[in-house]
């Protein structure tokens, strides 16, 4: 009967119930394991001494690694599920991702939903769930463009005729030919997800959404002179931000220079550096950290990998990287391997969104890079956002099933 029942299904339910790829599932498995342990060692000092006033933890030291291991379970739960989805379902269910994103990055605007922390409103808050809708906007816009773009060249049929009678016609032939009509959908997208973020004075998730949509859009063969020029843009536009801008213009500030205010914004990147500099080479041992308590601002979220460093000490922070770094490049491996189109840029979106998340905020907290608020996957609290890091990871395995299928377009 089993026999029979598996004769039934279709080639594309078949090619869905193939194996996941467990070197991948074990990276993410490891990963997500210690950063639950390093969430428990540097947040139960601050959990017990209830210091964020937005969050009563009523003394526990456990509370916030409670709230993380929960979503945790639901975050692997959820992985596992998606990950047995067959992927070519994702191509529908992107623009209703995109479009629920939009929906819910606007409600942080509404005064009954919308949350603010840090001097920034980037929250929503739907009975007990608080998160960031810009984390699904990530997710719906590269789901949306690697839905698009894998049609390029082989499904959108043959090059529109254009009248050369008239002035439109001869324009639009003549736009089409280098390639900027082709751009204009994806170029209105981005202006709308990164308007309303911009609204939200959330600058780092404006530089992720760009780069995820920039490695979709380079791996589907798009002209480089169009990244070029993309480029140039971007970049003078986030110049002018910073510039023009006196909360960026400070952080600018304080990086280059964070003595110029030690008791002010310069605290925080003054302990992270006194945190990595006390752990060594083998660190202090995990659960001895200094600065979680209550020096070192943001120790179990942002900054978390800064009670890495001192807990384990650079041999701990190196094995860290290093898993890392195996996750990603073992990421594009299933992105080069991938059965269609489709799988490849999903798979490039997800893993490069994940690879400069990760480069972001280990380069802010060691000082490489100015303040961008960029939480570290898998390691910073903060349960929604880890679900839907898990749920990304559930799409990469959703892919690697089909792996050992013959290649389609």
């Amino acid at each position: 009967m089993a026999r029979k029942a598996k004769r039934d299904l279709t080639i594309e339910q078949q090619l869905a119930r193939g194996p996941i790829d467990l070197p991948f599932l074990a990276l993410v498995m490891l990963l997500v394991a210690i950063g639950l342990i390093m969430v428990l060692s540097a947040s139960y000092a601050s959990a017990m001494y209830n210091l964020d006033a937005a969050v009563d933890t009523k003394g526990d030291p456990l509370y916030y690694f409670k709230r993380q291991f929960g979503f945790a379970v639901l975050g692997v739960i959820a992985m596992f599920v998606i990950s047995k989805i067959d992927y070519q379902h994702f191509r529908w269910m992107s623009v209703f991702v995109l479009g629920a994103s939009i929906v819910l990055m606007a409600l942080v605007f509404v005064p009954y939903f919308g949350r603010s922390g840090g001097g920034a409103l980037r929250w929503v808050k739907i009975g007990p769930i608080r998160f960031q809708p810009s984390e699904i906007a990530k997710v719906g816009v590269i789901m949306f463009f690697a839905a698009r773009l894998s049609k390029r060249n082989s499904q959108l049929g043959p090059p529109k005729k254009w009248s050369k009678r008239t002035f439109t016609g001869r324009m639009a032939a003549r736009l089409d030919r280098i390639g900027l009509l082709e751009l204009i959908p994806y170029g209105v997208v981005l202006v709308v997800v990164l308007g309303i973020i911009a609204l939200q004075h959330h600058m780092s998730a404006m530089i992720l959404v760009i780069v995820a949509a920039a490695s979709v859009l380079f791996a589907s063969g798009v002209s480089l002179g169009w990244f070029a020029i993309g480029g140039t843009a971007v970049g003078a536009a986030l110049w002018f931000i910073i510039t023009q801008t006196e909360y960026m213009t400070a952080r600018i500030d304080i990086w280059q220079d964070p003595f110029s205010d030690p008791r002010g914004d310069g605290f925080q990147p003054i302990q992270s550096q006194i945190a990595i500099g006390s752990g060594g080479l083998l660190g202090v041992g995990l659960g001895n950290s200094r600065q979680k308590y209550l020096f070192l601002p943001e120790e179990h979220n942002d900054y978390i990998f800064s009670i890495v460093c001192e807990e384990l000490g650079m041999v701990g922070a190196i094995i860290i990287m290093a898993l890392f770094a195996l996750l990603i490049i073992r990421g594009y491996w299933l992105a080069l391997h991938a059965r269609d189109r489709f799988g490849t840029l999903l798979i490039v979106g997800i893993t490069t969104l994940t690879g400069m998340q990760t480069f972001f905020n280990i380069g802010v907290v060691t000082g490489f890079l100015p303040p961008t608020g960029i939480s570290l996957p898998f390691f910073s609290y903060g349960g929604t956002a880890l679900a839907i890091q898990l749920a990304e990871m559930g799409m990469v395995l959703s892919v690697s099933r089909q792996i050992a299928a013959p290649k389609a377009e």
